[in-house]
């Protein structure tokens, strides 16, 4: 594994003019690929930080949340069926950065998983880097990196038509899925059209049908390239995602700030969706090459509180926030040794929610207009480099980033209209280094720094949410700036394959939501002030591994963290449990194959009293067991590949819930009991 940096660069700028689905043969030969630890085509086995890339299944089914759930430093907040958001090493949404196709989905929003604007019939794969981003990413890179990336197609001398179809059935949820994709290449155009869809109803948990738990769900997606010479392809991608009719059981509420006659509140979205629309250019210039992208990006929300008394909704906000953005990078090699990128990325995000209530007792139906803010806006421009080089044997990966960051509304809550706007100037840096001590094994370590702005709502919003408190915004609110430690082992090659990764986060200023005891005096809702604490850390270790035994293999993957609030002399706040997996299957690239596994996660009993004012309690242990069997076919009539598959979940029905559930306290969600899934797919 000794490097020869100048052939390296060849070979990456050689498949930065190529698809992600033109790397595919490479992966065979050199191990999994990932284009988003460093900005381009690298192999994760030589890459200074802790990458897992996680295969989608061909016919959908679930949200994207759902496939990180019990890998190595991975997990998923649950406010319900369809909102999963990703937690990496036990930072939340707001401090992971998710992006389709290398955009970034800026959202701002308290119920929901950004994350799940995608359905996985139309997802190649999703490549999660953990530990800190903000070299590549800019704001929120804290936790990590979640990349959602779609299939793409290369240029072909002849003409080629392909694609692949997909089809999921459900018994937990009696859900629907299917998915469709065709792509057609020649030696100047290259084009992809997909559909997918979902139709889930109410889960089954041990305790029987959880209202309120089904929605429906399409995305489309069309991606062209246009190769106008050869150094010089223009790109368009344009996606959209539709749900209809989610649910956020987590956030049902009686009592405080919620007037006896409209008993139970549940927030709702009758209607959210998600539409990209990308302008791309690659380009070579000179020895490197030059990637542009131009995009708007909308998030939509249509967010409801119903009334179970009166059978209908009290609040009404309608949000839509949309963010135009531009970014390049020029990779280019310098003299013998070194590989650079240097880039620039600026983006504006703009929301104005519109909302109206109905406070006027008994009736409540006085249709009041009640918005959180008016007209708000984030900007971010910032510029980066980075160097790839080689110090004997070792690889060295060293990199900074400049960001500036501004934010300013007209309104803050009802009254405010004055000291809103900030300005934060941001310096991110990184320095990995991945030593071979062997053919076969190598180590690493990764220090880097890291930060997250204020969001819009943490900025600006004074209201009422669905979690029962009275949320204060602050536009004040400093950055997060988090200093990142992480050592490391990979070893790959035929044989036994594992990684293994130890890491230590130290964030100062951490922006969270503090339940104060003191309540509002009209609406009686207990106060949740946004503030910055003095200082968290969070260490923990995670590690995977892989072997055969026989004619099978075995596998396993274990996470053990620990989040402490140094202000408050106490835990922090929603941390994972440790856990364990361990699996044992089969492979096969044709005929029959299996694989079964055992998932136990300990109790979380290290819960933070002070900061949550009592509301964060004790989460019980669990095992859970599951299992999948199958058929891989070879050509079956019009298809060249074909297979059929039977996912077997929580085989002994256990009831059990996430640290991470949202709910009311001793009251959150239970997870699907026991169900079975048949999926069927093939490729043309």
């Amino acid at each position: 594994m000794v490097l020869r940096l100048r052939p390296l660069a060849v070979a990456v700028l050689g498949l930065s003019a190529f698809p992600v689905s033109s790397l595919v043969h490479a992966e065979t030969l050199l191990g999994a690929q990932t284009v988003t630890a460093k900005g381009y085509a690298a192999d994760t086995l030589e890459t200074p930080q802790a990458v897992e890339i996680l295969q989608a299944p061909a016919a959908g089914g679930t949200v994207a949340g759902a496939l990180l759930r019990g890998k190595p430093g991975l997990a998923a907040q649950s406010d319900g069926a369809w909102g999963q958001n990703p937690v990496l090493r036990g930072l939340k949404k707001e401090s992971v950065v998710v992006m389709v196709d290398g955009v970034r989905m800026n959202s701002a929003q308290p119920q929901g998983a950004i994350a799940s604007f995608l359905d996985l019939g139309l997802l190649e794969r999703a490549e999660v880097v953990k530990g800190p981003g903000s070299v590549l990413y800019g704001s929120g890179a804290m936790g990590g990196v979640v990349n959602l990336i779609t299939p793409d197609v290369g240029f072909s001398a002849e003409e080629a038509v392909g694609g692949r179809v997909g089809a999921r059935f459900s018994s937990v949820d009696k859900g629907v899925a299917g998915a469709a994709l065709l792509t057609r290449s020649s030696a100047h155009g290259a084009l992809v059209l997909g559909v997918a869809g979902r139709d889930v109803d109410d889960y089954r948990s041990p305790d029987g049908r959880e209202d309120r738990t089904g929605y429906q769900s399409d995305t489309l997606l069309a991606k062209y390239k246009h190769k106008l010479s050869e150094d010089l392809t223009l790109r368009v991608n344009l996606q959209r995602h539709e749900d209809e009719d989610v649910w956020y059981p987590g956030s049902a509420r009686t009592g405080a700030g919620i007037p006896k006659p409209l008993g139970t509140a549940t927030i709702h979205s009758p209607e959210q969706r998600r539409e990209l629309y990308e302008l791309g250019v690659d380009a070579k210039l000179g020895e490197g090459t030059l990637s542009a992208e131009l995009y708007r990006q909308e998030v939509f929300r249509q967010i409801r509180a119903f009334s179970s008394a009166k059978q209908r909704d009290y609040v009404r906000n309608d949000v839509r926030f949309v963010t135009d953005g531009a970014k390049a990078k020029y990779l280019f090699p310098f003299g013998a040794d070194h590989l650079l990128t240097v880039g620039a990325d600026l983006w504006r995000m703009r929301g104005d929610p519109e909302r109206y209530i109905d406070n006027n007792p008994p009736a409540f139906d006085n249709n009041l207009r009640n918005d959180p803010f008016d007209k708000g806006e984030i900007e971010s421009a910032g510029v980066f480099v980075q160097d790839e080089f080689s110090l004997g044997d070792t690889r060295i990966v060293a990199g900074a980033r400049f960001d500036r960051v501004t934010g300013d509304a007209e309104r803050k809550g009802m009254t405010q209209t004055t000291g809103l706007d900030n300005v934060d100037n941001n310096l991110s840096w990184s320095l990995g280094a991945i030593q071979p001590l062997s053919e076969r094994l190598s180590a690493y370590a990764n220090l880097g720094r890291a930060y997250r702005a204020a969001d819009m709502r943490e900025r600006f919003e004074d209201s009422a949410r669905g979690d029962g408190y009275f949320h204060v915004g602050n536009p004040q609110l400093d950055p997060e700036v988090s200093t990142s430690l992480e050592l490391g082992l990979k070893r790959g090659g035929a044989g036994l394959r594992y990684q293994l990764a130890a890491f230590y986060t130290r964030i100062d200023d951490y922006i969270a939501g503090r339940v104060t005891g003191a309540v509002h005096p009209q609406n009686g809702l207990p106060f949740k002030l946004t503030e910055n604490l003095d200082k968290v850390t969070i260490y923990g270790i995670e590690g995977s591994a892989s072997m055969p035994v026989g004619a099978f293999v075995a596998d396993a993957g274990f996470t053990w963290l620990r989040g402490e609030n140094h202000q408050d002399d106490e835990p922090l706040f929603q941390m994972p449990a440790p856990e364990l997996t361990l699996g044992l299957g089969q492979a096969a690239e044709r005929g029959f194959w299996w694989r079964a596994q055992l998932r136990a996660v300990a109790e979380q009993d290290r819960i933070a009293t002070r900061f949550s004012n009592g509301t964060e309690n004790p989460t019980a242990g669990f095992v859970t067991a599951d299992a999948e069997f199958g058929w891989r076919f070879g050509k079956l009539g019009a298809f060249e590949s074909a297979g059929l598959a039977v996912q077997l979940s929580n085989l002994a029905d256990k009831r059990y819930h996430e640290h991470q559930t949202e709910g009311v306290s001793g009251n959150e969600l239970a997870a699907p009991g026991r169900g079975v899934a048949l999926s069927l797919n093939g490729s043309f």
